[in-house]
């Protein structure tokens, strides 16, 4: 099995440069305020919005992106420290082709359906 957890964990390390690496395409596509767009018809109000379209659009992949790259980075601090394929919640190893599918899985099927459950079943805050 070590074999096919050194696959998974090479399969790691390049998605964790490739999240990394769109981290950093991410940042360098702001445009600064000086390259503005001039003579909208609707004015200033149009250019704000659509920056402001933009920025939450940019801030969303941002978030995604980090959140991908914290799960890939769990999983191989999960290598270093021996327990790479059991599962965070029970201890229980976790299905080798759950894996193959998604190296960064962190609970078995269960404790992940246990998980999707339990958070469906929130009622929203109010």
């Amino acid at each position: 099995m070590t074999t096919g957890f050194n696959l998974l964990r090479s399969r790691l390390e390049k998605e964790q440069k490739r999240l990394n690496e769109e981290l950093e395409q991410i940042k360098t596509n702001i445009r600064p305020a000086s390259e503005r767009r001039e003579g909208s018809p609707f004015g200033k109000r149009e250019e704000e919005a659509t920056e402001s379209f933009e920025l939450e659009k940019r801030l969303a992949l941002e978030k995604r992106v980090r959140d991908q790259l914290t799960e890939v980075e769990h999983a191989l601090d999960k290598f270093d420290k021996g327990s790479y394929g059991l599962c965070d919640v029970c201890g229980q190893p976790i299905d080798p082709a759950r894996l193959e599918a998604l190296p960064q899985a962190n609970l078995c099927l269960n404790c992940k359906a246990l998980q999707a459950k339990n958070a469906k079943g929130k009622s929203p805050p109010g």
